[in-house]
């Protein structure tokens, strides 16, 4: 089962139905964080340095600090806010807390730290963070030990992964080295600027996984397993279908090259390479078919259009002869910048039976929702749900936690990949990744999720064995892929 991500309003209706479970819902996260804590601490007793707000991520911290005194921990607690104002869940909260014996200050004691625990402000926050509080945040950010931020770093747009700031005020934000969040996943941990403010990662169900339903996820291997299939002995290239990609205009065609490349590591049948620049063979991968895009598109079962594709009006005819085919059909690059170009064109796309991917990254979906890239990365999983919905498509929203929309409504965030796919070219890899598993027979959504987890967690592997993050390059990544995909399937024959 996908790990749920709730955005706010979902978790607010959430809790409002559970506000009378026993323990009450703070207490059980309060203990639940002062297990993280005591696991961090390990056989370290030094002072826990706790920082307090004034709502309910407070009330959780307070929690935390009584947990952590009863287990002969010392603990100081820095609290600015007005007690009396605290909503009622955390003034008992605090009041439990004094019951100790211990109390809290309004500046941060002067002493060393095992760990320090940041419970300012949760997911309700919607204001930048600034003066006093502001100040605080810049202590935490200099601590040179672990931090453990409560439901979500403070400053970070739950919904959204932004550093919440607005044109006065830029914000600012905790970087964590851990999170402990509360009930489920929420989208801002793992897209946009919350994986570099999260750190590791841990949920806690506070015991109601049960009773969680929601159409966000966080992508893994269960939501394409079923597909991983091992192939037969007995058995030829064209029960793995013919993929044409489509593009390489005149100084662009090592985007299409790439894609093919791809695709074919990745298992396709044939694949054949339409390219609008003539070339003859390609010399690194000879088994690619090179063809005028036309003839491609003739042996074609699938087609992935777009790397490399161009704006120009040869483009534009192919990828309206492409559009009315009746096979699955990638769209990226170029392709959707002409989708944006031409309303006509995109709603014939819309309309399309046979399933439809489209790839883009913020650039591609701003022109595609005629809107800027600030206003697409500002909420990520709205945009690429948008998009969906406009073009009854599968969706990958590339980016720092690419976002996979679909048309049901169900969508999901990919939590593989880092930094080194940020190079030239990693986009056509995985067109022509997630090309050659449609053509292969994979429903839609099953092929983009699986080629986008697949292509992350090759970059991943690479990574791991000390090739980048600076310096991976596109072609890396086509090889181990293959090895993952492979292993992938032989391990669950």
């Amino acid at each position: 089962m996908s790990l749920p991500l709730l955005r706010t309003t979902e978790l607010r209706a959430f809790e409002t139905s559970h506000l009378h479970n026993q323990p009450p819902l703070m207490e059980r996260a309060g203990h639940a964080a002062a297990t993280i804590a005591m696991h961090l601490l390990g056989a370290c007793r030094a002072p826990v340095l706790i920082f307090s707000g004034p709502g309910n991520n407070g009330g959780d911290a307070f929690v935390l600090a009584r947990v952590l005194h009863e287990n002969k921990i010392p603990v100081h607690v820095v609290f600015l806010g007005d007690a009396p104002h605290l909503p009622q869940d955390a003034r008992q909260a605090l009041a439990k807390w004094r019951a100790t014996g211990a109390g809290f200050s309004a500046t941060v004691p002067a002493g060393d730290y095992g760990l320090v625990v940041d419970g300012l402000f949760g997911i309700g926050l919607t204001r930048p963070i600034v003066g006093a509080y502001a100040a605080l945040i810049e202590r935490i950010n200099q601590f040179a030990g672990p931090v453990l931020a409560l439901d979500i770093p403070s400053g970070l747009d739950a919904d959204t992964g932004c550093v919440i700031g607005n044109d006065r005020e830029p914000g600012c934000a905790v970087r964590a080295t851990h999170t402990i969040s509360f009930i489920a996943g929420k989208p801002g941990l793992f897209t946009l600027d919350g994986p570099d403010h999260c750190g590791q990662i841990s949920i806690d169900a506070l015991g109601l996984m049960d009773a969680i339903t929601a159409p966000g996820g966080l992508l893994e291997m269960g939501d394409f397993r079923a597909h991983l299939q091992p192939r037969q002995r007995n058995t030829h290239k064209g029960r793995f279908g013919s993929l044409a990609v489509i593009g390489g205009a005149h100084g662009m065609s090592g985007a299409a090259l790439l894609a093919g490349r791809a695709a074919l590591h990745l298992g396709a049948g044939r694949v054949f390479v339409g390219l609008l620049e003539t070339l003859s063979v390609d010399p690194v991968q000879p088994e690619l078919m090179l063809r005028s895009a036309i003839d491609a598109l003739a042996q074609a079962t699938t087609g992935v259009i777009g790397p490399g594709l161009g704006v120009s009006d040869a483009a534009l005819d192919i990828l309206r002869r492409i559009t009315s085919a009746d096979f699955s059909l990638l769209l990226d690059a170029d392709a959707l910048n002409l989708l944006a170009l031409h309303p006509v064109l995109a709603a014939r796309v819309a309309k399309r039976t046979a399933p439809t991917v489209l790839t883009p990254h913020p650039a591609e979906a701003a022109r595609l929702l005629s809107t800027t890239i600030e206003a697409i990365q500002s909420d990520r999983v709205t945009a690429a749900l948008e998009i969906s919905r406009q073009f009854n498509a599968h969706v990958a929203l590339k980016g720092c936690g690419t976002v996979i929309a679909h048309p049901d409504g169900q969508w999901r965030i990919n939590p593989t990949g880092n930094a080194g796919l940020a190079s030239g070219g990693t986009g056509d890899v995985l067109a022509g990744m997630v090309g050659a598993l449609l053509t292969q027979g994979w429903p839609g959504g099953s092929a983009l999720s699986c080629g986008v987890y697949l292509h992350g967690a090759a970059a991943d592997a690479l990574v791991q064995a000390g090739q980048g993050p600076i310096g991976l390059t596109a072609s890396e990544i086509i090889p181990a892929a293959r090895r993952l995909f492979n292993d992938w399937i032989a391990t669950h024959v």
